[in-house]
């Protein structure tokens, strides 16, 4: 049976990575089946409403973050409050690129951000040296993640070093493979993340 995370991005038409490696594979439901579920790819597909894009929008974005709808009209909230200093789209980014789930992905301490939420959970990860199991922390610029000492000796964790070492991080994070170390040392622009959603129908949707 299609995994449901994978059906999410065949109804959503964009690819979210939500699996992790098996995204980055052939096997992709994506690669196979480029169409939404339970149609054969020859259907005629009915134009979409600009509510309905609007939504499309939402979901795509929420989902890529693997949030809840709760939390993801927080976040937006938070980025609508604080126009001024730089456009809410930049802003919204930034909240959703600074959770520690995202970051230890970004790093690629993990293959997904589900299973990097996961080990957030678990207790596997220090922020600036002390322990941080909440998923939804928002780091800062200069803040350290590292795996915990006592974790890099886990199976889920061995060869990782090696692994990363062939590993490109995004601009704005800065990796040491031999320590299992990472640092943030900017906040990323809306171009260097390049979001699979067009920003500024979501705050139409919720504006609504």
């Amino acid at each position: 049976m299609l995994n449901n995370k994978c059906k999410i991005c065949r109804r959503l038409g964009v690819k979210l990575f939500l699996k992790g490696e098996k995204c980055l594979s052939p096997k992709c439901p994506m690669v196979r089946k480029p169409y939404p579920p339970g149609q054969k790819g020859k259907r005629r597909v009915r134009a979409l409403s600009d509510y309905g894009k609007e939504l499309r929008e939402k979901q795509r974005l929420r989902n890529w973050y693997n949030l809840r709808e709760k939390q993801f009209w927080n976040y937006v909230k938070k980025a609508l409050k604080g126009r001024g200093k730089e456009d809410s789209a930049t802003r919204l980014i930034k909240i959703l690129e600074s959770r520690l789930d995202n970051i230890v992905f970004k790093l690629g301490f993990s293959p997904s951000r589900n299973q990097a939420r996961q080990l957030i959970t678990h207790g596997h990860f220090l922020v600036n040296g002390k322990m941080m199991n909440i998923p939804s922390y928002l780091v800062k610029k200069g803040d350290r993640i590292i795996i915990k000492p006592s974790s890099q000796k886990k199976a889920i964790f061995q060869n990782l070093s090696a692994l990363l070492k062939k590993y490109k991080t995004p601009v704005w994070l800065e990796l040491s493979a031999e320590k299992l170390e990472g640092k943030v040392i900017d906040l990323p622009k809306l171009e260097e993340v390049v979001p699979p959603a067009e920003i500024s129908a979501i705050f139409e949707y919720y504006s609504r």
